[in-house]
């Protein structure tokens, strides 16, 4: 008999098809949160069960089970680790972990594209086109390389998972594998995730105006509340506030939170290591400890959102070496503009700033220190003309 503990999100649920697939009525699997596999682990432990082989995937577990879990091998019990977080590269000491962040061409690799691997070495399973097509988008989808790629079908995967129970998913996906040669989504699928985007994408325009902007342990962090739909939303308010290092999606009820960026010099996996949490570089998770309640919750609490930049102006645009003007909660104006091979701040009519190199560099000052945003064409016509920029017509 086969146990499987894996993660309850797509990526694990993509471990759990491979697992019914290889072991049929023999594999007992469970899906599980971050915060729930060391109770399971432990359960498995103590029931003292060498017949029943463990498999662990996309998940890590602490320092307390990894020892008793090297123990456990050590008497003959058969355990197998598969992950791909960077916070669980430790594990690959032992002989019954395997840990691997990147493929060998360059590609990054999830659970399931790792776990279909040992399997098919295994001889535990075969490779078929469907199969091959759906570990692929389930990897594109965990490693956020299908908006690289434009391949859409595997956020929609991902959509349609988010849409049903895991119990239902799985019947579903198990009968597209074995029925039909190519991974594909039926007429009544594609409605519902056209339906579905429509939603999501008015929940994100929503989500866009409660923002609030906390500089916490050396990075600017955008904080926001929200239950669902994190991947796109952290990726959708990274884009809207670049001037921000990540984005901390909160879950208060849940005490948890989601950390997302877009930069390579950010690792928030270090950040959510802080809060008892870990994950990827660009994607971690972690608890809402006391000490993380503090900095993202009780010190934004009497904050103001973050504004949006006016995205509609024919004439105060971002870049341009005339000008262009930003405001704040406070109602002070910057005025951006570029002269003498630099970038310069104006603030109420004086340069106060020195200059900067690049347009982004200068931007991300303002936006950083004062939480400003681009105005409208009518308000920077205004301040044109109050500064003597332009003349009055006649």
């Amino acid at each position: 008999m086969y146990r499987l503990l894996t993660h309850n999100d797509l990526d694990g649920l993509g471990c759990g098809i491979l697992a019914r697939l290889a072991f049929g009525e023999e594999v007992h699997v469970q899906y599980n949160s971050v915060a729930g596999l060391n109770p399971q682990v432990e359960m498995f432990l103590a029931k003292e069960d060498k017949e029943e082989t463990l498999f662990i995937t996309d998940l890590s577990v602490n320092e307390q089970n990894e020892k008793k879990l090297n123990d456990y091998v050590q008497h003959g019990g058969e355990v197998y680790l598969i992950d791909h977080h960077k916070s669980s590269l430790h594990l690959n000491e032992y002989s019954w972990a395997a840990v691997e962040v990147e493929q060998a061409n360059g590609n990054l690799t999830c659970a399931t594209s790792l776990f279909y691997k040992f399997l098919i070495e295994k001889g535990l399973l075969h490779a078929k086109k469907s199969l091959d097509q759906f570990v692929e988008l389930v990897r594109q989808m965990d490693t956020w390389e299908w908006e690289k790629n434009g391949n859409l079908t595997a956020k929609r995967l991902n959509d349609l998972f988010f849409l049903y129970s895991i119990e239902d998913f799985e019947q579903i996906l198990l009968h597209k594998i074995s029925s039909h040669e190519d991974f594909t989504f039926n007429e009544l699928e594609e409605a519902i995730l056209d339906i579905e985007e429509n939603k999501v994408a008015r929940y994100i325009r929503g989500k866009k105006r409660e923002v609030y902007q906390a500089f916490i342990d050396g990075y600017y962090a955008g904080v926001v509340h929200a239950d669902s739909n994190h991947s796109e939303l952290g990726n959708e308010l990274a884009k809207e506030f670049p001037h921000l290092d990540y984005i901390a999606i909160l879950m208060v009820g849940r005490k948890k939170i989601s950390l997302r960026t877009i930069y390579d010099h950010v690792d928030v996996s270090e950040i959510a290591r802080k809060y008892h949490g870990g994950g990827h570089q660009k994607a971690s998770g972690c608890l809402l400890t006391t000490e993380a309640y503090k900095q993202f919750v009780e010190n934004t609490f009497h904050s103001e959102p973050l504004r949006r930049d006016f995205m509609h102006n024919k004439h105060n645009l971002k870049e341009q070496k005339e000008g262009c003007l930003y405001k704040n909660h406070s109602d002070e104006t910057f005025f951006i503009y570029y002269k003498d091979e630099g970038w310069f701040i104006e603030t109420k009519g004086k340069e106060k700033h020195s200059s900067y190199s690049t347009f982004q560099d200068c931007e991300k000052f303002v936006k950083r220190q004062f939480k400003a945003w681009l105005v409208q064409d009518d308000e920077y016509f205004q301040y044109l003309l109050q500064t003597g920029r332009i003349a009055e017509r006649p």
